[in-house]
């Protein structure tokens, strides 16, 4: 289980309730797709997908980025029980998507570095050190499926 500090709590609720998720979310998975190319392999029902511009202007990696973002708010909401929370999709990407769990950590990666840029000098050390323990909590949730 994991502990959290009231400091800890207040830093993700203050920044998932300050974040525009029909921005923030589409340019964390474009982040992940063009930085990390292998990813797409995941979404080829998306449709083109063949470069950076086409990644930017597709409206499917943009609705998905959004969901990935409001789904997170299912963690911000059950921070003391995240592994259950996300069970059943832990299940689906492991068993039906057969997606490598090592991208989650990728997309979290791609969504702090987005955050960080969007907070500018309001993303200060501790600011990091929550966001990263909840991202690595998130991810270690969604890959619980497959130990």
């Amino acid at each position: 289980m994991v502990v959290w500090t009231e400091q800890e709590r207040s830093i993700i609720t203050g920044i998932f309730s300050n974040l525009d998720y029909e921005d923030v979310g589409p340019k964390a998975l474009i982040r992940c797709l063009i930085v990390y190319p292998w990813t797409q392999r995941y979404f080829s029902s998306f449709g083109n997908l063949y470069n950076a511009d086409a990644i930017k202007t597709n409206p499917n990696v943009a609705a998905h980025g959004i969901r990935v973002l409001h789904g997170m708010d299912r963690a911000v909401k059950n921070m003391d029980n995240i592994k259950a929370t996300y069970a059943e999709l832990s299940v689906l990407h492991s068993e039906k998507l057969h997606v490598d769990p090592d991208n989650f950590r990728l997309l979290a990666d791609c969504l702090t570095v987005v955050i960080a840029a969007k907070m500018g000098n309001g993303f200060t050390p501790e600011t990091q050190a929550a966001l990263q323990k909840f991202l690595a909590v998130v991810v270690s949730a969604l890959g619980k499926q497959y130990h």
